[in-house]
This record gives structure tokens, sequence and C-alpha cells, in this order.
């Protein structure tokens, strides 16, 4: 195998079930979904941590959060950033002679300098700020604060998302005429709340025409506290459908702008003869609530909405077509060792991950369950640890109502069957594997009064 040139395309709060190719019916995503017919759609990929940074980090270290040491994003009480030494596989490519190029959000704990991290070329989100002020064009209106609105004043080829796919074009372009392998990453800040788009994007997906989700029929009874504050916090009480619906319509209106940049950047692979030779990565740090159990964001909770996250991989000849991959996948620590994969060297030695590209070829063991982390955001510090199944998904909250959802029956996550006496056993077995992993990364959260609420039962 022949080291793979890497596009990254690494968007901002992407909920798995907003893709076409995934099931959804107002989803307008025909590229995303050609990506998914000329690849692999890894349908049960899952984020380590639904916040922002320490999402990243862990995609960059191949490590859980608590083992990176970056729990919060950066302004938030508690914040730390990961622990600079930590082997990434940008430093690991820039070794086997790739060049290397970082463009939008950085969002990463590891400092604010890309290239201490092997990347050549950087341009960050602000850039395209300063692009659109020179262009005489105004900023972005916010009259409906994180709700979204139209942007009158821009084309789509205006838009972040089209001076983004510009600029990936012309590292492309570069790449073309180079003999040295690239790894480019582009990190869009969509379509991360408020979706603000141009026309036609901004009134393409009509709210009628947008179901609820199977998770927004939430009272919230018998769940943590937090989860009810958290809709107080935003104003959002008694929220009906019809009020969410044209929030999420223009969610999926970026969603769909999104999508037609990432068409001008596959026409530009095909045009450039970079296609056969090229792994496009198509996936999202975390999902978003966006109207999901009557909240917005993604604090506080571990649902589906927010953990589950869209994972597209092609190469052309070496990965399958059409295939529909159902493995579990940790998408940040898998993606970090699949890079080191992809360019024929051993990941480092740290690294948690699985090669997704010997998952998709089958010479990779299966997980049979997925885990994760939450520690807090700008709303205060809160801790979380979650072990899901095909089945189960249980939730332990060390200072609150823990959660057991029945996803086989109840997929939508509306009822916790935590103090159900005929999920005692389950609930015990969940907490023993829970227990099991923490202690593998070493999480500091286990210790010996939190085994005895996980182990003895000890567990309100």
């Amino acid at each position: 195998m022949q080291p793979a040139n890497i596009l990254l395309i690494h968007v901002d709060q992407h909920r798995f079930d907003c893709v076409g190719a995934n099931g959804h019916p107002a989803a307008h995503t025909p590229n995303l979904d050609r990506l998914a017919a000329e690849g692999v759609n890894f349908t049960h990929a899952f984020c380590p941590i639904a916040v922002c940074m320490p999402a990243r980090t862990s995609l960059m270290t191949g490590l859980y959060a608590t083992q990176h040491g970056c729990l919060v994003n950066d302004g938030v009480e508690g914040y730390c950033p990961a622990r600079s030494e930590l082997p990434t596989f940008s430093r690991a490519l820039k070794a086997a002679g790739y060049r290397l190029a970082h463009l939008g959000k950085w969002g990463i704990g590891l400092g604010d300098d890309p290239t201490a991290l092997g990347f050549d070329d950087y341009a960050p989100a602000s850039a395209y700020r300063v692009w659109r002020a020179k262009q005489g064009l105004p900023p972005p209106p916010r009259a409906n604060t994180w709700f979204g609105e139209a942007d009158p004043a821009i084309t789509p080829e205006q838009s972040a998302l089209g001076w983004g796919a510009g600029q990936v074009i012309r590292l492309l372009e570069e790449a073309a005429v180079s003999d040295q392998p690239f790894f480019i990453r582009w990190d869009p800040e969509e379509p991360h709340l408020p979706s603000i788009a141009p026309e036609p994007f901004a009134s393409l997906v009509k709210p009628a025409d947008v179901p609820p989700w199977l998770s927004f029929p939430d009272a919230l009874t018998g769940k943590p506290s937090i989860q009810r504050q958290q809709v107080r916090s935003w104003g959002l009480e008694g929220w009906t459908w019809a009020q969410w619906a044209p929030t999420v319509a223009r969610y999926l209106g970026v969603v769909a702008l999104i999508d037609h940049q990432v068409g001008h950047i596959l026409a530009a692979l095909d045009a450039l003869g970079l296609a056969e030779q090229t792994l496009v990565v198509y996936t999202s740090d975390h999902g978003d609530l966006c109207g999901g159990h009557g909240m917005i964001d993604k604090h506080y909770v571990m649902y589906d909405d927010v953990m589950r996250v869209p994972l597209l991989l092609r190469w052309p000849g070496y990965l399958p077509a059409g295939r529909v991959e159902d493995a579990f996948v940790t998408s940040a620590l898998d993606l970090a060792t699949t890079f080191c994969a992809a360019a024929t060297i051993e990941p480092p030695p740290t690294f948690e991950g699985y090669d997704l590209l010997a998952l998709a070829r089958g010479n990779q063991p299966q997980r049979e369950m997925v885990f994760g982390s939450y520690h807090g955001a700008q709303f205060g510090a809160y801790s979380q640890r979650m072990v899901r199944t095909r089945v189960w998904k249980y939730i332990w909250n060390p200072t609150a109502e823990d959660e057991l959802y029945d996803l086989a029956g109840d997929p939508g996550e509306l009822r916790n069957r935590a103090v159900d006496p005929a999920c005692a056993q389950t609930l015990q077995r969940l907490r023993s594997e829970l227990a099991t992993w923490m202690a593998e990364i070493k999480d500091p959260l286990l210790n010996e009064w939190t085994r005895r609420q996980l182990l003895e039962g000890k567990k309100l």
C-alpha cells in the first residue's frame, strides 16, 4: 500500500441523522451521499466527548479527555490545556514527509501555534472575517441570536463555507504539482448554531417538512434536574415543535450549504487527478441537540443527539464502495490511528484508537461497546461517564440521578430506566463495564469512594 494523501473535512456539531444517507427525509446532501456510495459509511461512530476543544484534542492525540487533560473549552471554569509532550498524529505525519495544512477553526487544547504541531500552512476562521470586510460586506446578522436567520448580503460562494472550500481547492491545486504527500484539514465553524446562510440555502428546507426528532417529546421526568435547568436557562420552557422547526430547517439549510461546497472540493479532486490517491474523511466533532429533548447545544447530557456523529471515508480502489459499516467507532481516537495507517506509519504507542481502514476491510476486531465522558461548560462543572452497547446506554452522574436507556425499545432515550427493578442486573453489569474502562484509562474520577457507587450498589 502506498501512502495516501489525506483530506479531512471536520465540521462543528453535525448530527449523525442529518445526512440523507443516514435517513433524514429533509436533508439535502447529495455530495455526502456520494461519499457514502463511493466509500464506507460508519453508522455507529461516537465522539469520546461532546465538547469542541476536548474532542478536537482527542482527535489530535488519539486519547480520551481524561488522558490528555483538556476537559472543557477554554474560558470555562477548570480549563487546563492538554499535556504538551503528548504525541500527535500531525507530528507523526510531518516526520513521515507529509505537507500539512489546517483551515478554519482551531480549538485544540495544545496551544495556539499549529506550526508547533507540524502544520506548514494555517488559515484561521478569523481570516474569513477579514476577507469579508475587505470585500465591503457587512458582518453576518445576529438579530435572531442563537436561532439563526438568512444572510441577505452574500452569495453562497461569499459565505464562510464558500471561502473555506476555495482555500481547500487552492491547496489541492498546489499539491497536484508536488511529489509530496499532503494532509489537508478543513474545520468549518458550521453547522454549529446559529445557523446563518445565504439564499437559496436559508429557505431551502421548509419548517413544515421537518419531522420532530424521536427525542423531542421529552418531559425530562426522572432525569437529572440540570436538564430542566438547561431548558430554563435558554428560555425554552414549553416550546412546541412548531417553534423549533424553523431553527431545525435553517440548521439543515447550513448542512446543505456544507454539502454544496463539499461537491466543489470533490470536483476539484477529480479534475486534478487526485481522487484515486486521496483518503477523504467527512465527520464532526460531535452533534447538537437542536431541539432534541427540548434543549439546544450539547451540555450536561450524553444523548445520541450529541454523541453520535456522521463518519464517511472514501479511498477509491482501497476501501470498498457502498459499504455500510455498523461496528462501533470512537471517532476521534480511531481517526488519529487511521491517519497513521493511511500514511503507512506506526501510530504512537499512546494512541488508543482502531485502524478504520482495517475495520472496513474486515481486518480489525470490533468493539462491543463505546465509552465517553463529560466534565462541564460555561454553566459550571459537572461530571458524567457513559457506556453504550447496541441495546443499552448507561450514564453515571456522580452528583445526580443515573440514567439508563433501552435503545431498542426507546431509541429517543425518553424513559430513564435506572430505578426500574426489572433493569437491575443490566444496570449493575454496565456499571461494572464502566468501572473497568475507567480503570484501564486511569480516569481520576474512579477512586475508593466512587468505586463503591459503581460496584457495591451504593448509588442512589
